[in-house]
């Protein structure tokens, strides 16, 4: 009996690589034959080794994760990764084979994995019904970033965007600052804003996206210059001019 197959859908990198090693120790005869950084690169390895199994990420560059699993329907099995809860709840609750969140944890791979497996000698599902139901929520509500990955080594940390006080833009990285620490991402000011929630983070400099749970009072001098104070941190935060406009109500 041939072993099973897979390929690993990811667009970050020691994510991937980490799904991949949590993958050989909770299913040690599986066999990865690809990994995929975006939808086409993914969709492009679904044909050429047809895999039984496709362990996919729903937000990805390019082609989606959604568009991916329409491609896999009916012709391998599909295991939703995910940081969306209410993408891994619909898929879990509407039939598709299962969902791991991010961060990973071995026990809830292994779940997934031993579902899975039940399901090899059966013809894999179609996601039609699921895929839909999926893109209706997915048009009717916009989701936004949960969680910023910082390298480690070869380890991959995931820090809540709720536990971050504030970005900084620090040449081509970005500093990602929490109550107790800061790290740097190669991710820029702008790509951030952009996936950011507007009503949770606001731009207060070029360089600059505040957590508004974060602050503590906004301040102004005698000069009129306005800078923010955070509840957790001993640094003000400058506002420039262009963007003062955003606490003149308070």
């Amino acid at each position: 009996m041939n072993p099973p197959t897979a390929i690993i859908a990811e667009d970050e990198p020691l994510l991937r690589r980490e799904l991949r090693d949590a993958l050989a120790t909770v299913w040690p005869e599986l066999s990865i034959l690809a990994d995929a950084g975006d939808g086409s690169q993914a969709v492009q390895a679904l044909e050429r080794h047809a895999p039984d199994v496709v362990f996919l990420d729903i937000q990805m560059p390019g082609l989606s994760g959604l568009d991916v699993a329409r491609a896999a329907s009916g012709r391998c099995h599909v295991v939703f990764v995910t940081a969306y809860d209410q993408y891994a709840v619909s898929a879990f609750e509407r039939g598709a084979v299962d969902y791991v969140m991010k961060p990973f944890e071995l026990s809830r791979l292994s779940l997934a994995v031993a579902r899975v497996r039940e399901r090899m000698a059966s013809a894999p599902a179609n996601l039609e019904g699921l895929l839909a139901a999926l893109g209706e929520r997915a048009s009717s509500k916009r989701s936004f970033l949960r969680w910023i990955t910082v390298a480690q080594g070869r380890s991959v940390r995931l820090i809540p965007v709720d536990d971050i006080c504030y970005f900084q833009a620090d040449n081509k990285y970005t500093l990602v600052v929490t109550a107790t620490a800061q790290s740097l991402i190669n991710k820029t000011i702008k790509e951030l804003i952009d996936e950011l929630d507007p009503e949770t983070f606001l731009q207060i400099h070029r360089g600059t996206v505040v957590n508004v749970n974060a602050v503590a009072t906004v301040n102004r001098d005698l000069r009129g210059r306005m800078s923010v104070q955070l509840k957790e941190r001993a640094e003000s935060l400058q506002v420039s001019a262009p963007f003062a406009h955003l606490f003149r109500q308070m």
